[in-house]
C-alpha cells in the first residue's frame, strides 16, 4: 500500500493499488495516465485559464488594499491685488484618526485566501470532469469491443444454422431466429459507437492533447484503499475554505463600515506672499456626519456578515452530507463489483464453450441458445458498467474529501 501525505488536511490518505479487477478490457493497451501530462492539460485548458485570471485579479484588488487610504493633496493660487502679486502653495494630508487601513488590509488577506481557495477547487472539479470522461470513453470502447465480438459471433452462428438447414439438422425457424438476433445486435452496435464518439469528443474537449491511444485511465482505477474520512478533511475542504474567508470579509468589511461613520481630519500647511509680505498658514478641517452619519450602510454591512456566516455553515453542512453519501455510493460499488468479480472468475469463456457444445450436441434448441448468449453477454456488460460506476465514484470520492489533487499526484 502506498501513502500521501495530504497537506492540506495535515494527516494521510490511504492509497493503495489493489488487485487488477477481473473484467475483461477489450480495448487495446494504452500508457498509464500521468500526473505531470493531467496537470499540463488541466492548465491548459480555457476554463482554468480564466478561473487562473479572475484569480489573479483579485489579488491585484488584495494588493490595492493594502496601500494607504489618502493621498496628499497639493494645491497653489495666484491673484492680482491692484499693483500688487498675491500666491500661495500648500499640501495638505487627512489622517487615517481610526485606522481604517488596517482593517482594509484584512479584508484583502481574506480576499486572497477566498480565490487562491476558489481556484484550487475549480481545478479539482475540472480534473475530476476530465477523468470521468476518461472513464466513460473506456467504458464505451469495452461496450463497443464487446458488441462487436457479439455481432461476429451472430455472424459466424447464422453461417452454421444456414449450413445446418440445408443439411437438414435444422429448421427455419432456428435461421429465423438467429436473423432477428443479429438485426437487433446490429442496432444496439450502432447506438454503442454513437455513445463512444459522443465520450470521445467529450474527452478531447476537456484534454486538448489527449489521443485514443494515449494516457489511459488506470485499470485499478486511483486506488483508494481506506474510505475513512478524517475530519480536517471536512474543514480544510477548498469550497469550506472559500466560504470561511469570505464571511471573514465580510465582517471586516463590516468593521470597515462602522469605522467610515467616524471621520477623519485633514490637516494641511501652506505659504505664500500676500503683495511684499510674507505669509504661512495652518489648515485644519474635519467633515461633519450630521446630514448622513452612514449607520445605515454599517447596519447593512453586519446584515450581510451575518449573512455570509450562515451560507459558510451551509456549505460546510452540505459538504459533510455530500461525503456521507459519497462514501455510502463508493463502498456499495465497490462491493458489488467484488460481488459481480466472485461471481464470474472465469466464467465468461468458459459459459461460451459451454453453451456452443451443448447446442452443437442437441441439448440446447437454438432460441434457447440464443437467449443464453444474450445473458451471457448481459452479464459482461455488467461487469464492464459496475467497474466504470466504481470508478466514477471513486473520484467523486475524492472530490468531496477535497483531496483528488493529492490521490492524483500518485500517477505515474
Amino acid at each position: 500500500m502506498k501513502f500521501f501525505s495530504a497537506k492540506s488536511a495535515g494527516i494521510a490518505l490511504f492509497i493503495g493499488f489493489s488487485a487488477s479487477l477481473s473484467v475483461s478490457s477489450f480495448a487495446f493497451a494504452k500508457p498509464t495516465l500521468s500526473s505531470d501530462w493531467l496537470d499540463r492539460q488541466i492548465n491548459k485548458h480555457p476554463d482554468i485559464v480564466s478561473a487562473r485570471e479572475l484569480m489573479n485579479a483579485e489579488f491585484s484588488k488584495a494588493q490595492g488594499s493594502k496601500l494607504p487610504l489618502y493621498n496628499p493633496e497639493l494645491s497653489t493660487g495666484y491673484e492680482r491685488e491692484g499693483d500688487g502679486n498675491n500666491y500661495n502653495i500648500g499640501i495638505s494630508q487627512t489622517i487615517d484618526l481610526w485606522d481604517k487601513q488596517a482593517v482594509n488590509a484584512a479584508i484583502g488577506d481574506k480576499i486572497l485566501t477566498a480565490a487562491s481557495k476558489q481556484f484550487t477547487y475549480a481545478i479539482e472539479q475540472k480534473k475530476a470532469q476530465a477523468l470521468k470522461a476518461l472513464i466513460n470513453w473506456q467504458l464505451a470502447m469495452d461496450k463497443s469491443s464487446l458488441a462487436f465480438e457479439q455481432e461476429q459471433q451472430l455472424e459466424t452462428l447464422l453461417k452454421i444454422v444456414t449450413k445446418r438447414q440445408k443439411a437438414g439438422d435444422l429448421g427455419q425457424v432456428d435461421a429465423e431466429l438467429t436473423f432477428l438476433n443479429l438485426s437487433q445486435m446490429l442496432n444496439k452496435t450502432a447506438q454503442i459507437q454513437a455513445q463512444l464518439t459522443q465520450a470521445q469528443a467529450k474527452v478531447n474537449e476537456l484534454l486538448p492533447d489527449w489521443r485514443p491511444d494515449t494516457q489511459a485511465y488506470p485499470e485499478q482505477g486511483l486506488g483508494v484503499t481506506n474510505f475513512q474520512v478524517a475530519e480536517q478533511w471536512l474543514t480544510q475542504h477548498p469550497q469550506v475554505l472559500a466560504s470561511q474567508a469570505l464571511w471573514q470579509m465580510q465582517k471586516s468589511k463590516a468593521q470597515y463600515a462602522m469605522l467610515e461613520t467616524k471621520a477623519d481630519p485633514t490637516i494641511g500647511i501652506s505659504a505664500g506672499k500676500n503683495d511684499v509680505d510674507n505669509v504661512v498658514g495652518v489648515t485644519f478641517s474635519m467633515p461633519l456626519n450630521i446630514r448622513n452619519d452612514y449607520q445605515a450602510n454599517a447596519k447593512a454591512q453586519n446584515q450581510q456578515a451575518i449573512a455570509a456566516e450562515a451560507n459558510f455553515r451551509s456549505v460546510m453542512r452540505k459538504q459533510k452530507y455530500l461525503i456521507q453519501a459519497s462514501t455510502a455510493s463508493l463502498i456499495s460499488n465497490k462491493k458489488y463489483l467484488g460481488r459481480w468479480q466472485q461471481l464470474m472468475q472465469g466464467r465468461g469463456e468458459h459459459s461460451a464453450q459451454l453453451l456452443q457444445k451443448q447446442w452443437q450436441v442437441g441439448d440446447l434448441n437454438t432460441s434457447d441458445y440464443l437467449l443464453a448468449l444474450q445473458q451471457r453477454a448481459e452479464g459482461l456488460y455488467a461487469g464492464i458498467e459496475l467497474q466504470a460506476q466504481f470508478k466514477i465514484s471513486e473520484v467523486q470520492w475524492l472530490l468531496d474529501v477535497g483531496q483528488l489533487n493529492a490521490a492524483t499526484k500518485l500517477l505515474n
